[in-house]
């Protein structure tokens, strides 16, 4: 038999230091490889770092890194309203919860220009091609804006947004992180959304957050009177 065929078998027992690793997992779950490494070595275990570290891994203790997504510089942008209709839009998400417990996100499109709400997407969980998807239907209703304006949210940052972005020869207009004020627009219209329906009902399902919304959201279009437009109605505004 070839001596390159045999495999070699530690005779090394590593039970002592599975049983101490499961231990300090136990007493500090946040703590990382190597503070289990200098707890034991200051315990006066002499074990080679490498031989803990391959038993570490073989019993899945190492902990997941959350690492902070770069984002491109965002050039700061003062807040100009447009000056007619279909120019500029905003987006954004909110969340909320059932009565069950179970959360649903909302998808809030407005026009910048008469604060006019094109379409409010209710759903369990709305992703970027689900976003999409309405930014279309839109744009087939209302034809198509120059800009869109947003945060940096995961679901608008996602290169299917950017592709079809690109696609349409719209322009997406990130805020600075941290800047909310920077769309305030639609920072505007969601405290209201929040005050007037997520915060004053309980819902049971979403077919009830359509129910609730669908009215409060035409009486906002047509009858409530917005003071940024001299107290008309969005689409008294824009006519």
């Amino acid at each position: 038999m070839s001596r390159s065929s045999l495999g070699y078998r530690s005779k090394k027992n590593d039970i002592t230091i599975i049983e101490q690793l499961q231990k300090l997992a136990s007493d500090h779950p946040r703590e990382g490889f190597w503070k289990s490494y200098y707890r034991l070595r200051n315990k006066g275990e002499q074990v080679n770092h490498k031989r803990l570290h391959r038993i570490y891994k073989q019993m899945g203790l190492p902990l997941r890194r959350k690492v902070k997504k770069r984002l491109p510089e965002r050039v700061k942008e003062p807040l100009s309203i447009p000056t007619h209709f279909t120019q500029t839009w905003s987006i954004d998400f909110m969340h909320d919860v059932l009565q069950n417990g179970r959360k649903f996100r909302t998808f809030n499109v407005i026009d910048d220009f008469n604060r006019e709400i094109l379409f409010i997407e209710s759903d369990y969980s709305i992703k970027s091609s689900r976003m999409i998807w309405v930014l279309n239907h839109l744009i087939a209703r209302y034809g198509k804006p120059d800009k869109i304006r947003m945060d940096n949210g995961p679901e608008l940052i996602a290169h299917l947004a950017k592709d079809w972005s690109s696609a349409q020869g719209i322009e997406f207009k990130y805020i600075q992180p941290g800047k909310p004020t920077q769309y305030a627009f639609i920072e505007r219209f969601n405290g209201t959304y929040r005050e007037d329906i997520l915060d004053a009902n309980l819902f049971f399902s979403l077919e009830h957050v359509y129910d609730i919304t669908k009215p409060w959201k035409e009486d906002y279009n047509q009858e409530r009177p917005h003071e940024a437009l001299t107290n008309c109605t969005p689409n008294e505004y824009a006519a």
